[in-house]
C-alpha cells in the first residue's frame, strides 16, 4: 500500500546540464513536507499533505522566493526556491520551482506516489554522485572582514558599478536601448571620464517599476527573479570599472579654516567632477591640486567616484531619458556638515590610465587603490 500512497515531490527538472545539480537545489524524487516564507523554525512551515492545499498556497505566493522542507532518503532539508506559475490552459496550471542557486535548474511539481518518489531519488542520487562530477568538494574558511578591508577601495565598495537603462516609451527593440546604452558611455569616455568597460546585458524590467521615475524608489527586476510575462520590458545593464583604480584621499580641515577647498559640476552623463582646488587648503594637502593638474594635462575630468565611501555614480537612464545620480545639494550639504563639526572626510578619485600618483592609500590604512599586482 505504501507504495500507492500519493505525496507532492519534485516529478523532474528541466536543465539539460544535469552535472550542475547539488544538494541544496530541489531534485527530482523530494517530498515536499511543508513552505514557508521564511525558515526561521519547523513552526514556520505550512505542510504539504494534500497536492490541492499546497496548489492553493502555492498560487498566493507565485514570483516570490520561499522555503521548501523536503524529505529526501532518511534526511530532511530545507531548501530555498521562487515559485513560477506556468499555465497549461485556462484549468490547468503547472507550478515550477527555480533554484535559487542556478536560475536554470527549474524543477516541475507534481503529485506523485511513494515508490515513483524512491526511483527519482535514487537517480537523482547516482546523478549528484556521479564520477563526471569531480573530486568532492570541502568547506573553506575564509577572513571576509580582513580581505574586504585590504583589498577593496572601501568596506562599501562592489569595485565594478553599472548603470540600467529603462526602454524609452514607444522604444519596443532591445537594439535602439542598447545604442542609447553605448552612446551614453562613449559620450562619457570621450569628454574624459576614465571608465573602463567589463560587460553590458540585457534585464527584464517590470512596466509598473518602468513608470516609477523616483531616482531613490527606483528598482529593477533582474532576469534572475522570473519572467513577468506581459507586464515586462527589455532594459540594458552596463557594468564598468569606475577608473583603472579608485584613489583614496582624505581631507581633515585644519582650525580656521571654513572650506575644503574643491568646487564640484555636473558633467553631462551624470558624474561628478572637480573644476578648481584651492591652494592652502585640506584639497591641497590631501594631494588634489596635483591630481588636478594632472588630469588637466592628459585631458580627463577628475571625477569624485564615493564620498564618506557612498557611491556618487549615475545608476539609472529612465523610461522618459532622465539620469538619475546623487543630488548635487546632499553632496554640498555632507562637505558643510563636516567643516562645521571639523571632521575629515573621505574621498574616491577615479584613476585613469599612466596616472603619477603620490602614495595616498596610507591615508585610508588600506591598500585601497584597485591594481592588478604586478
Amino acid at each position: 500500500m505504501a507504495s500507492v500512497e500519493k505525496v507532492v515531490g519534485v516529478k523532474k527538472v528541466r536543465q539539460k546540464d544535469p552535472d550542475g545539480w547539488d544538494v541544496s537545489m530541489p531534485l527530482p524524487g523530494d517530498i515536499i513536507e511543508g513552505v514557508a516564507e521564511l525558515a526561521s523554525d519547523d513552526d514556520s512551515f505550512i505542510q504539504a499533505k494534500a497536492w490541492s492545499e499546497l496548489t492553493l498556497f502555492l498560487g498566493k505566493i507565485a514570483g516570490h522566493f520561499i522555503w521548501f522542507k523536503v524529505r529526501r532518503g532518511e534526511s530532511t532539508l530545507k531548501l530555498r526556491g521562487y515559485v513560477l506559475v506556468e499555465r497549461r490552459s485556462n484549468l490547468q496550471k503547472r507550478f515550477v520551482v527555480r533554484a535559487a542557486s542556478d536560475e536554470r535548474h527549474l524543477a516541475v511539481i507534481a503529485e506523485l506516489t511513494l515508490g515513483r518518489c524512491t526511483e527519482l531519488q535514487e537517480m537523482s542520487r547516482r546523478m549528484v554522485n556521479s564520477g563526471s562530477r569531480g573530486y568532492n568538494q570541502m568547506g573553506l574558511q575564509y577572513d571576509w572582514k580582513m580581505k574586504i578591508g585590504t583589498y577593496l577601495p572601501d568596506s562599501h565598495s562592489t569595485v565594478v558599478s553599472s548603470i540600467v537603462f529603462m526602454p524609452l516609451t514607444r522604444e519596443y527593440r532591445v537594439e535602439a536601448t542598447l545604442v542609447r546604452t553605448m552612446a551614453w558611455f562613449s559620450a562619457a569616455v570621450s569628454s574624459g571620464i576614465p571608465l573602463v568597460f567589463v560587460n553590458i546585458q540585457t534585464e527584464q524590467i517590470n512596466n509598473l517599476e518602468r513608470r516609477n521615475t523616483s531616482g531613490k524608489d527606483l528598482t529593477c527586476s533582474r532576469q534572475l527573479d522570473g519572467y513577468v510575462g506581459n507586464q515586462s520590458a527589455q532594459g540594458v545593464r552596463l557594468w564598468y570599472l569606475p577608473g583603472i583604480a579608485e584613489v583614496p584621499l582624505e581631507l581633515t580641515p585644519e582650525p580656521g579654516e571654513s572650506r575644503f577647498g574643491i568646487n564640484i559640476k555636473r558633467t553631462d552623463e551624470g558624474f561628478v567632477s572637480i573644476y578648481s582646488v584651492a591652494k592652502g587648503t585640506a584639497a591641497e594637502r590631501a594631494g588634489l591640486v596635483h591630481l588636478f593638474e594632472e588630469a588637466n594635462k592628459s585631458k580627463h575630468h577628475l571625477v569624485i567616484s564615493r564620498l564618506e565611501g557612498k557611491s556618487l555614480l549615475p545608476s539609472t537612464v529612465s523610461s522618459e531619458g532622465l539620469i538619475y545620480c546623487c543630488d548635487h545639494a546632499d553632496i554640498k550639504d555632507t562637505l558643510n556638515l563636516a567643516m562645521e563639526r571639523s571632521e575629515s572626510v573621505r574621498l574616491h578619485i577615479m584613476s585613469w590610465p599612466n596616472q603619477i600618483t603620490h602614495d595616498t592609500t596610507g591615508l585610508i590604512g588600506a591598500a585601497a587603490a584597485l591594481m592588478p599586482p604586478n
